[in-house]
């Protein structure tokens, strides 16, 4: 299963050492381009459809700038499917974590 980090630095590079590809995304307009580049939304798809990734990982900060675009994507049920992990320094204030997203949709606590 082929994996893609979008993300901070340090967190691309960990990724990187595992072998799992990334971009490094300093700003909205960063992650915007590669999850379109990675999803082929826009028409800007470089990735022949054999090496699409099946997850992509996006950072909270990355995810938290392209809500509206994650959400329309996650819509689609197509692969990749979007996994967010948390900051080296934790999780972003505000954001919801898995857990309680679990819990507020099945309505048990995990």
């Amino acid at each position: 299963m082929k994996f893609y980090i979008i993300g901070e630095r340090e967190l691309v590079l960990a990724f990187k050492l595992t072998g799992v590809d990334g971009t490094i995304a300093e700003n909205r307009n960063d992650v915007l381009e590669a999850f379109n580049r990675v999803t082929g939304k826009g028409g800007i798809a470089n990735v022949p459809s054999g090496e699409i990734p099946k997850v992509l990982i996006l950072t909270e900060s990355a995810a938290s700038q392209i809500e509206e675009e994650e959400i329309e994507w996650q819509k689609t049920g197509k692969f990749p499917l979007i996994v967010e992990i948390p900051a080296l320094n934790g999780h972003v204030k505000g954001r919801k974590l898995l857990s309680d997203a679990i819990k507020q949709a099945v309505g048990v606590e995990i």
